[in-house]
């Protein structure tokens, strides 16, 4: 998260109760300390805490009017913060340091033993498909493999290789041609 400080700021600005009531107060019109704090039902000197953080990160604008400083909420700096923190490519710099691959070795971890054969098949969809995209690397691109050879591998990861065989070619993870023509790993 290091390297997003600002979505890291402006999620701990609106980390607190207080202050997104306060945004929420300021998203209908503009207000003084003292009017914040009398809705709200805190000290002025709270309120001004609250606001002094939602500011730091954009979230608010203030003006003096007269003795007092009249806020209101920055809608467009916060419609553009969103779209900025919220475009798949920053949040996609969010996911640097997590491991995306983790869910699909514990699952081939769980059913397979220490040779890598599988002690079942999983039944629940998403841990089949992932068995199924460890079975297919068994399988060269753009190699073509009759069903005797395709049988063969298989047989390697499991006894049932007809489910398999056809559990890989209906998750589109190979090809093959009608009637027990030549398969392929797309």
């Amino acid at each position: 998260m290091a390297e997003n400080p600002e979505l890291v700021s402006v999620f701990k600005a609106l980390a607190d109760a207080n202050r997104l009531k306060i945004v929420g107060l300021l998203a209908q019109k503009p207000y003084s300390v003292e009017e914040l704090a009398a809705l709200l039902e805190l000290k002025a000197s709270t309120v001004s805490h609250h606001l002094s953080k939602l500011y730091r990160v954009g979230l608010v604008s203030a003006r003096a009017e007269g003795y007092y400083s009249v806020y209101s909420l920055n809608e467009a700096a916060l419609e553009a913060t969103t779209k900025r923190i919220f475009t798949s490519a920053h949040a996609s710099t969010v996911l640097k340091d997590v491991d995306m691959d983790a869910y699909e070795r514990k699952v081939v971890t769980d059913y397979t033993n220490d040779r890598g054969r599988l002690r079942i098949i999983p039944a629940q969809r998403k841990k089949l498909e992932a068995i199924l995209r460890y079975v297919v690397k068994a399988f060269e691109p753009g190699t073509r493999y009759s069903e005797k050879q395709v049988n063969e591998i298989l047989s390697g990861f499991h006894e049932d290789t007809a489910t398999l065989r056809r559990e890989l070619v209906g998750s589109k993870l190979m090809e093959r041609e009608g009637g027990g023509g030549e398969y392929w790993r797309i």
